[in-house]
């Protein structure tokens, strides 16, 4: 079988002179490098097969295009073995990817909100169980676990190798839980564990509303508040650019695919069709991509 990914991970080193020892650990001994010393091109071939799999359907792949999972996961290290968590998995679309590919060795485990938090919470957290309960010889043990005001404690301290989280900053910002949702990502990791985060990069020239309400958040922003809840940068990747997004704040970043609404004072009006022809030129939006390590230390 032919696989036709035009994209590599960009993967560069950053602040060389406060993280040079930092990454050179990293490289010798972080999720990348385990990989390639246990069970790297099994994990490759399952990373592989789970992206192509027939459970995934037609319209969750059409977005591998934007979402580029192959390279994103590469670049955060996933190995088969690992324990992940990944944060809000609204949805399942990297739920049918990465839990697979750990469902022999390793395990998965995605956050919802509680389900008596909203009727939405609810039926969002009951189907993401439905979707891994209908087929346990692919999903192995996955399991979905609940966070609520009361309880950001979804796993057992600690025991996390990987945590992940994509597009959701700007969410946790808006209600507010931005600085515990990291704390609970640290607290979750193992030390030496790793944090990637996907997220709707802003403008760097505007300056960064704390609330994050048109859904852009500044890459040096979302540093600043992981370093402040203890995770330390790695390394940043271009795999999730897109030069094409012109960040239109007063439309806000869901006016893009696979949205296409904008936000209007009248509530969200369906996108006429002049501006569904704009939003689609453009794509999905424009993404940093981000890796954490916790300190050993």
């Amino acid at each position: 079988m032919a696989f036709g990914f035009t994209k590599e991970p960009q993967m560069k080193l950053i602040r060389q002179n406060q993280l040079l020892v930092l990454a050179l650990a990293t490289a010798l001994s972080g999720p990348a490098a385990l990989a390639d010393s246990h069970g790297g091109d099994s994990t490759d071939a399952r990373l592989r097969a789970a992206i192509t799999g027939e459970h995934r359907s037609a319209e969750k792949r059409a977005r591998d295009a934007y979402r580029n999972p192959y390279e994103t996961l590469t670049f955060f290290g996933l190995r088969e073995d690992m324990t992940v968590l990944e944060i809000n998995a609204t949805g399942g679309w990297y739920t049918e990817i990465i839990a697979p590919v750990v469902a022999d060795s390793g395990k998965y485990f995605a956050t919802m909100w509680a389900p008596d938090t909203s009727e939405w919470a609810k039926g969002a957290y009951n189907a993401l169980e439905e979707l891994i309960d209908a087929d346990r010889e692919l999903y192995g043990d996955a399991e979905v676990v609940s966070i609520s005001g009361d309880n950001f404690r979804p796993i057992e301290p600690g025991s996390a190798d990987l945590v992940l989280t994509f597009r959701n900053i700007h969410n946790w910002m808006t209600s507010g839980s931005i600085h515990d949702m990291l704390e609970m990502m640290y607290v979750s990791a193992k030390p030496g564990g790793h944090l990637g985060i996907v997220e709707h990069r802003g403008n760097p020239l505007i300056r960064q509303d704390p609330r994050a309400e048109s859904g852009y958040v500044n890459e040096g922003y979302t540093i600043k508040l992981a370093e402040e809840a203890g995770w330390q940068l790695v390394a940043t990747s271009d795999i999730n650019n897109n030069p094409m997004d012109d960040k239109d704040y007063e439309k806000r970043v869901w006016r893009l695919p696979p949205t296409l609404r904008y936000l209007a004072l009248e509530g969200w009006p369906e996108v006429d069709e002049a501006q569904r022809i704009r939003s689609l030129a453009i794509g999905e939006s424009d993404r940093f991509t981000l890796l954490f390590v916790k300190p050993t230390g």
